[in-house]
């Protein structure tokens, strides 16, 4: 299987960016936030090559990779992978079952 191309919804660029900016205030400095955008590359890397890696979840045909504390939920399509949330565990997980509803 050739590597698929990964795409983030605008949703889940603003919810990563966001967890970015809330990092780089409360430690002001953006040194974590550049690890776990290092650490996010890796894991989408990984998705790249493995596709299918990440752990099926009951909403809409979604897949689930974990990172420390976050979750990159995404989808598979023909020739690309979706990512439709970068989601912190942390918060309330009725918040993220609410959010999947939508998508």
């Amino acid at each position: 299987m050739d590597e698929l191309k990964l795409f983030w919804t605008a949703t889940a660029e603003k919810q990563r960016d966001y967890i970015f900016e809330y990092w780089n205030q409360r430690n002001k400095s953006n040194s974590y936030s550049k690890k776990l955008n290092l650490a996010i590359r890796e894991r989408t890397k990984i998705l790249k090559k493995q596709p299918e890696i990440g752990k099926e979840i009951q909403f809409k045909m979604l897949r689930l990779v974990s990172l420390k504390h976050y979750s990159i939920i995404y989808k598979l399509e023909k020739s690309a992978i979706i990512i439709v949330a970068f989601w912190d565990n942390r918060q309330d997980a009725k918040k993220l079952r609410d959010f999947l509803k939508k998508v």
